[in-house]
């Protein structure tokens, strides 16, 4: 029984695939022969169908119906030869182990395949599958992956316009307050900015353009080879080696990452921003011995404008960037490899902080697996604890909540000494030959905030002063 598309396709008269099309004036169309021949020896032309007269003895050809038949025709036809043994005309309905083709019964008892292992089209069109199925799915995971490390990258993007226009604002509100004269230093600074924006800008529209051209060329891989698994099973085994070829040729790239430094450098354009222009104010400045690096804080720590203070808040919205911590945490933007250096926080109120230094690479989740990298004083529940890699947990005997605590490294002494600025008095030392960059570091679990004392400098006697403004 003919299908629907091909009784569409079927003149009423002979029905069979029309031949030469005609359309009568009722609009019913015929095969040209059928209609003439139907016709022969009437005194009126009616319709076959309708029986309505036709006001043409010579009907026009129907080409639209003209042209589908015979792509009906000829597609049927491919159908029917590719079922078909092309040495034997037999149907295939084995399939050679050993050539990995499909052959007919004839092909069985032949020469060519003698000894060979033979199973039937359908369960080896089954295995072969299975089998391209277990090829194809690394691609598919590769093409997940991409997909998410392409809207991460998005989000990067996105987050690099909105540092931009927010260190812009913060910009141009500092260089408000320091006069006219000034205006060229702070030209000088948003040009440096937009520079950075652009070229980081550039570099990540690149890669994810580079990411979004090997996504579209795994998805066409994909697609293609997809839809071959839908086709006939002996249109599918015929092709399987071809596909299997396409899928193991696509190369897997190494799962693409993005490496640090891709955001805005924030400390660059607004740490220390006053200081940095102190040879151009001829008045009080003030300086910040430790600038925090927003780009490493955890998406609940809430850096402030200045860059100088952090407080635990709301979850922010921020890219997953390799530099950035994975506890309430915090970095200086600058680490220290040689030198000594020294700074003060403001604690005030807060009950759980950590406050120390470690290495770049340090991660919450890894430190019981640290050998060494974290040096730090944590205030909890009242008590005082020194805590580090390598070494163990130290309880401190220190009695008072204290407000401020200083931190003094001395690198190359191997030294990191806590104590409290108010009394002067010792808290903790560390010692430790140090042998790699360390930066400062913050930890809070607390509402109330920590801030870095700000050095004030005096230019008129050349002292410098911790500011005990707020």
């Amino acid at each position: 029984m003919a299908s629907g598309s091909e009784n569409d396709l079927s003149c009423p008269v002979c029905c069979d695939i029309f031949q030469d099309p005609v359309l009568l004036t009722c609009s019913h169309s015929f095969c040209k022969v059928c209609v003439e021949t139907w016709w022969r020896g009437k005194l009126t032309q009616k319709c076959p169908v309708c029986k309505a007269v036709s006001g043409r003895k010579n009907p026009p050809c129907n080409l639209a119906l003209k042209n589908l038949c015979e792509g009906f025709l000829l597609e049927r036809d491919q159908r029917g030869s590719e079922d078909l043994c092309s040495l034997h005309s037999e149907k295939l309905k084995l399939f050679c182990l050993d050539h990995q083709q499909p052959v007919c019964v004839v092909c069985l008892h032949s020469k060519t395949h003698t000894g060979h292992r033979f199973s039937p089209v359908n369960e080896a069109a089954q295995d072969h599958r299975e089998e391209l199925k277990k090829t194809l799915k690394p691609l598919q995971d590769k093409l997940k992956l991409f997909k998410q490390v392409k809207g991460n990258w998005t989000q990067t993007a996105e987050h690099i316009i909105v540092q931009t226009q927010r260190m812009e604002k913060q910009i141009k509100e500092q260089f408000k307050k320091l006069h006219q004269f000034l205006r060229k230093e702070e030209e000088a600074r948003i040009t440096a900015l937009r520079e950075e924006e652009e070229q980081k800008s550039k570099e990540m529209k690149e890669k994810i353009e580079a990411l979004s051209r090997e996504i579209s060329a795994l998805s066409e891989t994909v697609r293609v080879t997809e839809e071959e698994l839908r086709a006939e099973d002996v249109s599918f085994l015929q092709k399987y080696k071809a596909a299997v070829e396409r899928v193991q040729q696509r190369p897997l790239m190494d799962d693409p990452q993005l490496v640090s430094g891709a955001l805005i450098d924030v400390a660059k354009h607004l740490g220390n921003l006053t200081f940095n222009i102190w040879n151009k104010m001829k008045e009080m400045v003030c300086y910040s011995p430790v600038i925090l690096d927003p780009n490493t804080a955890h998406c609940q720590i809430n850096v402030s404008e200045d860059l100088t203070s952090l407080i635990l808040g709301e979850t922010l919205k921020l890219p997953e960037n390799p530099e950035r911590l994975d506890y309430f945490s915090v970095l200086g933007s600058e680490g220290f490899d040689s030198g000594t250096h020294s700074w003060d926080v403001e604690v005030g109120d807060n009950t759980s902080w950590f406050l120390g230094v470690a290495v770049k690479s340090f991660r919450w989740k890894t430190v019981k697996k640290m050998k060494f990298g974290v040096w730090m004083v944590n205030f909890n529940q009242g008590k005082f604890t020194a805590l580090s890699r390598p070494g163990p947990s130290t309880v401190l005997p220190v009695i008072k909540k204290l407000k401020r605590i200083r931190i003094n490294l001395d690198w190359d002494g191997g030294q990191l000494t806590f104590s409290d600025p108010d009394t002067n008095t010792h808290i903790h030392t560390f010692k430790y030959p140090f042998d790699e960059k360390l930066f400062p570091l913050f930890t809070t679990t607390d509402l109330h905030p920590l801030k870095i004392l700000l050095v004030v400098s005096n230019d008129n006697d050349g002292n410098s002063d911790h500011d005990d403004a707020d």
